[in-house]
């Protein structure tokens, strides 16, 4: 039987009036290759369903090919309302700024990531995906991350990006207030964490990192 994952994006696209936003294409671009190159059948979900727009500071000239052709997978994605934790071994949440305005607020979200967490598989994401879990207790009322190790877009990297004041809160800094054991790498470094079934990476170049581990996990 093929493994099953589920990839959740963003719908969000402005982060300011004159300035656009989405998903970060190689994070999910990445992950969604490798995966399909494992056989692994990927359903790609969002939060409203329809189009997950990409971030436009995350492709230009030398973006490669391949990572641009993903792009045709988030012109209409599931939404998240259909979808069943018990159809999958493991959730995948990749970043972009999008994902700091609507994967917090999502209560299917935070079901689905309690479910998957409590059920044993695995939870992933990697850079601003992480924003995912901000919002997410578990049965016994604890945050997710609460006293688990854990990685994601550092608020170093967040002041290289000048972005900071834009977004609703910095997330490496509401993960610290939610109890988790943040552990930061350089600036742009790929790092990423395990700690149990959760698997979590800094930036985009940790999308790769992260992705393996989950593969790894799965088999």
């Amino acid at each position: 039987m093929a493994k099953k994952i589920l990839m959740v994006v963003t719908n969000h696209k402005e982060l300011s009036k004159d300035k656009q936003t989405g998903i970060w294409l190689s994070e999910f671009a990445e992950a969604y290759i490798e995966f399909t190159k494992k056989g692994y059948q990927v359903t790609v979900a969002s939060p409203l369903g329809g189009k997950s727009t990409v971030d436009p500071s995350s492709v230009d000239v030398n973006t490669p090919q391949e990572i641009l052709d993903t792009e045709k997978y988030l012109q209409n994605t599931l939404k998240l309302d259909a979808i069943s934790y018990q159809d999958f071994d493991a959730i995948f949440l990749p970043g972009g700024h999008g994902t700091m305005f609507d994967l917090p607020n999502s209560k299917k979200l935070q079901e689905l990531l309690r479910d998957f967490f409590e059920g044993d598989k695995i939870v992933a994401a990697v850079c601003h995906g992480p924003a995912g879990l901000v919002g997410t207790t578990l049965s016994n009322g604890q945050p997710l991350v609460s006293g688990k190790r854990v990685n994601a877009f550092t608020d170093r990297e967040e002041a290289d990006t000048g972005l900071g004041e834009q977004l609703p809160f910095l997330l490496e800094s509401r993960i610290r207030e939610l109890g988790a054991i943040f552990v930061a790498a350089p600036n742009w470094s790929s790092h990423y964490e395990v700690d149990g079934n959760l698997i979590t990476g800094q930036n985009p170049q940790s999308t790769l990192a992260v992705t393996k581990a989950v593969i790894e996990r799965l088999g």
